[in-house]
């Protein structure tokens, strides 16, 4: 019974991380993977880099998209546009 004592605030630690650190970590990670997967042609999104522009086409084969930006069209993989930035860009203005 003594042994288990001294491995009890180790036990403590590795829930407490999972919980506040691992956890919300994979929410993200799925999140931002469903993010990706539901793009389609028309949305407005920024990349993480900042750069603001109109999905014009989607390719399945490299998990790419063509940009339409004002200086012109710019293909970028998907998962270097930026799914919070883009949430706030396409939300409804409030009154």
């Amino acid at each position: 019974m003594g042994d288990i004592g001294q491995f009890l605030p180790m036990i403590l630690i590795f829930v407490v991380a999972y919980f506040f650190m691992i956890r919300p970590q994979m929410k993200r990670q799925k999140d931002e993977k469903k993010f990706a997967a539901d793009l389609k042609r028309g949305d407005r999104v920024i990349t993480k880099s900042g750069l603001h522009g109109k999905i014009m086409d989607l390719n399945d084969k490299d998990f790419s998209c063509i940009l339409e930006t004002m200086a012109g069209k710019l293909k970028f993989d998907r998962s270097a546009i930026s799914m919070e930035m883009s949430k706030k860009l396409n939300a409804p203005e409030k009154k």
